[in-house]
């Protein structure tokens, strides 16, 4: 499998990292990082990072299916994701995820037709300080009113980048 010059870099990096008997450390940034180049945990994506850190095939599937951040099929251009796990929840997070399948016509890893947005519920963000919690791509937004996802998904469904939508305040890059 051929990959871009800086995914390969960083491949690189992460095997250097590790010493020889424990390169398979380095199976999940590169399954991440794979996955955000290739669109998907692909079957040739598995048997590229397994002879990569010495194991089997089927140990990296093991892995890329128990790990939710992990897609076996191509999500949308924006991923969103909204916590509804015992924090989020009792501050609002179920409620923005059901206002967000609504919004989008979607539901749990759902993509819309067009490929540009998917849905997702997740368990937990670790923003529990600052629920409710809401991540598009890599982007945080933490603190999440019903008025603050509504500029959000209305800004990703006219085709704004989160960067883009200055209503809606990132947490983080």
């Amino acid at each position: 499998m051929t990959f871009s010059p800086e995914l390969e870099a960083r491949f690189e990096a992460f095997l250097a990292k590790y010493p020889a008997d424990r390169k398979r450390s380095a199976m999940i940034p590169m399954l991440i990082y794979g996955q955000d180049e290739v669109g998907s945990i692909t079957d040739e994506l598995v048997e590229e990072v397994a002879k990569r850190v010495g194991v089997t095939p089927l140990q990296v599937r093991e892995v890329s299916g128990f790990y939710s951040m992990l897609h076996h099929k191509p999500m949308g251009k924006y991923h969103v994701q909204v916590c509804t796990n015992i924090s989020c929840l009792l501050v609002g997070g179920e409620e923005l995820y059901e206002r967000a399948c609504q919004k989008l016509g979607l539901g749990h890893k759902q993509v819309s037709a067009d490929g540009q947005i998917s849905l997702e519920e997740v368990e937990c963000m670790g923003a529990c300080s600052w629920a409710p919690a809401v991540q598009v791509n890599y982007d945080f937004y933490h603190d999440v009113t019903p008025a603050m996802l509504d500029k959000l998904l209305d800004g990703l469904k006219a085709g704004k980048a989160p960067e883009q939508i200055s209503e809606v305040q990132k947490v983080n890059s």
